[in-house]
C-alpha cells in the first residue's frame, strides 16, 4: 500500500492540507499528518487546530511514498525552516520519489532548485520564486515526480490528481463522480 506524509507547520492553509488527506483516505490510500512543530496539534492559518497523527521524528522515510507541502502563511516558511524535512524533500526529489506543493509551497521547490527545467505552478504572487521553471496557470501540474498546484480553489484538482498517482485514473474518476465534483 502505498503510504502519503503531508506536513503541518503553523499558519497552515486548512482547505490545501485537508483536502489532500481527506481524498486520499477515501480513496484508501494511506496518509500521515505530520506535524513539524514538535507539537501534535497544530493551527492552521485561519485559527483551525487539527490533531495530527505524527511528528517529524517519528516518520519513517524509507516507507513514505510521497511528501506533500500544503500553502498557507506563516506554514509555508514554517516547512522551508525545518531542515530535516527539506533534507528529505531534496532526498525524495533525487530518488524519483514523488513531492507535492500547493499554492506558496511551490517556492520551496524553486529556491532549492528543483524546478529547473520543469513545468510548475503556484499561487500567482509566488510566481516569482519557482526559480527555473516554465510557469503554468493550470490548477494542477505534473512534471516527472513533481506535482504543484496554485491554492486554495485548486485543493480538489490537487487531491484528485494525487489520487490518480497511487490508486489510477479509474479510482479518481470515481472519486470524482462521489464527490459531485465536475
Amino acid at each position: 500500500m502505498s503510504k502519503v506524509c503531508v506536513f503541518f507547520a503553523e499558519g497552515f492553509e486548512e482547505i490545501e492540507a485537508l483536502t489532500v488527506v481527506d481524498i486520499l483516505r477515501r480513496g484508501n490510500i494511506d496518509v500521515d499528518m505530520v506535524s513539524v512543530t514538535g507539537e501534535k496539534s497544530v493551527t492552521g492559518s485561519h485559527k483551525i487546530t487539527v490533531e495530527m497523527d505524527k511528528l517529524l521524528e517519528e516518520v519513517d522515510f524509507e516507507q513514505t511514498d510521497m511528501i506533500v507541502l500544503p500553502g498557507g502563511m506563516p506554514g509555508t516558511k514554517g516547512l522551508e525552516a525545518t531542515e530535516p524535512l527539506m533534507e528529505q524533500v531534496d532526498a525524495f526529489y533525487q530518488k524519483g520519489k514523488y513531492i507535492g506543493a500547493i499554492c506558496a509551497a511551490p517556492s520551496i521547490f524553486g529556491h532549492r532548485g528543483i524546478l529547473k527545467g520543469r513545468t510548475a505552478c503556484s499561487y500567482p504572487s509566488f510566481e516569482s520564486h519557482l526559480e527555473g521553471a516554465d510557469v503554468s496557470r493550470e490548477p494542477v501540474t505534473v512534471s516527472d515526480n513533481v506535482i504543484t498546484s496554485r491554492g486554495m480553489g485548486t485543493a480538489l484538482p490537487f487531491a484528485l490528481k494525487l489520487l490518480e498517482l497511487f490508486a489510477g485514473k479509474d479510482a479518481a474518476l470515481n472519486m470524482k463522480e462521489a464527490i459531485v465534483f465536475h
